[in-house]
């Protein structure tokens, strides 16, 4: 890391020339954009290794932007952080429902929003990796490959966002192992990610949605968490 493309769509100038320069020390390179619809073509035009995404933005906001990157299959697994000064656990939700790979509320700490950002970038470079340890595993009609970060239901493929995908390939790799939400988490995330149990919750119940009659293998675990049941 240290050449990365960093998006960051926000219209606050203050906030994108002190991003601009704290990101310089990190090696970064910044494609600013003021509006969701500017963000969207910056893109396209020139890529990204990161996003960093205001919601309050003028025109489109930034939830409906996340909606319309992760409507593209090239940008489904794209690291997005979403910045908000609304800091409700809702707000929080609904963001990362929209498929955000985290969430970090205003006013935040520069060296905050790197150290996420670092934490995303080596995410996205341990999954794209040649050499790292990958497997393809199948229960039942369930199958998923993380080389290919593809996800089935018999012949159907499963249309996931990236926490969706990495909890599945999460429970088909460890399957009868019982999850507290942290656990979880933190399997998926790494130590000392922040979330709250509302936003894991609407995270299984989106991926038990989407495997259908299958999501039944999904089990709540009363007082403790989750455990993906095959026997």
């Amino acid at each position: 890391m240290g050449t990365e493309r960093i998006l960051i769509i926000e219209d606050d100038q203050e906030i994108q020339e002190m991003l601009q320069y704290a990101f310089a020390r990190e090696g970064w390179k910044l494609v600013p954009a003021r509006t969701g619809e500017d963000g969207l073509k910056a893109l396209q035009s020139k890529g990204a290794d990161c996003i960093i995404l205001d919601i309050m933005l003028p025109g489109m906001d930034g939830l409906k932007a996340l909606k319309k990157i992760r409507e593209e299959k090239k940008f489904q697994t794209l690291p997005v952080i979403l910045c908000s000064a609304r800091g409700e656990e809702a707000d929080v939700v609904a963001g990362l429902e929209l498929g955000a790979d985290d969430y970090v509320v205003k006013p935040y700490s520069p060296r905050v929003l790197a150290a996420r950002i670092r934490a995303a970038l080596r995410r996205k470079e341990t999954a794209e990796s040649p050499d790292a340890n990958k497997h393809f595993w199948q229960h039942g009609n369930l199958t998923v490959d993380v080389d290919k970060h593809t996800a089935f239901l018999g012949e159907t493929p499963l249309d996931l966002s990236a926490t969706e995908f990495a909890i599945f390939a999460q429970f088909m790799s460890h399957p009868d192992i019982v999850y507290s939400r942290q656990k979880l988490i933190t399997a998926i995330r790494g130590t000392d990610y922040p979330v709250t149990d509302r936003s894991v919750d609407v995270q299984i119940m989106g991926l038990r949605k989407k495997l259908g009659e299958a999501g039944s293998m999904i089990e709540t675990v009363r007082g403790v968490g989750y455990r993906f049941r095959i026997a």
